[in-house]
């Protein structure tokens, strides 16, 4: 009928680890619709985490998003008055969302690292999250102070009309 629920589709995961993170993760790393030769990295990052830590590389993968994962970041807001003024007022984070900047910030900084092999940048600057270290940490870190210095404007959050 007109009003019947839609069905969800099943949740997918990743053939080898069959969790969420690692398919989110995979679909990221994609280019060009390579999509094996992105999960080839991804698992040869994995066993690099297994092998420099020791620890379950899921652990380490998780641990290293939640570390990233923004809680507040700043939104661009224009005050419709006479002049029009543009302000950065700051903005809770919702969950998901934060993982999946979280995960966004992760790749690009694993990209901008010195080396050939992604791989190996790749689970570095995993490790190197978990450690509170490295170039998503530093734009965390970044984006915070942000908006701490813009935490005047969170007035205009309320008064803006839509």
């Amino acid at each position: 009928s007109k009003y019947e629920k839609t069905k969800c589709l099943p949740t997918k995961y990743d053939p080898i680890y069959r969790k969420k993170v690692i398919l989110m993760l995979g679909n990221r790393i994609l280019k060009h619709g390579k999509k094996s030769l992105a999960y080839q990295i991804l698992y040869r990052a994995m066993k690099e985490m297994k092998q420099k830590t020791e620890i379950d590389p899921i652990s380490v993968l998780r641990q290293a998003i939640e570390k990233v994962t923004p809680k507040v970041a700043p939104q661009t807001r224009t005050k419709r008055t006479g002049e029009g003024s543009t302000y950065q007022v700051p903005k809770e984070v919702a969950e998901k969302e934060g993982r999946i900047t979280a995960i966004r910030w992760l790749l690009k900084a694993s990209r901008k690292r010195a080396g050939q092999n992604m791989a190996l940048r790749l689970s570095s600057e995993f490790v190197d999250a978990t450690k509170k270290r490295g170039n998503a940490i530093r734009k965390k870190e970044e984006i915070y102070k942000m908006t701490q210095a813009t935490r005047t404007f969170a007035y205009v959050r309320e008064s803006l009309h839509f």
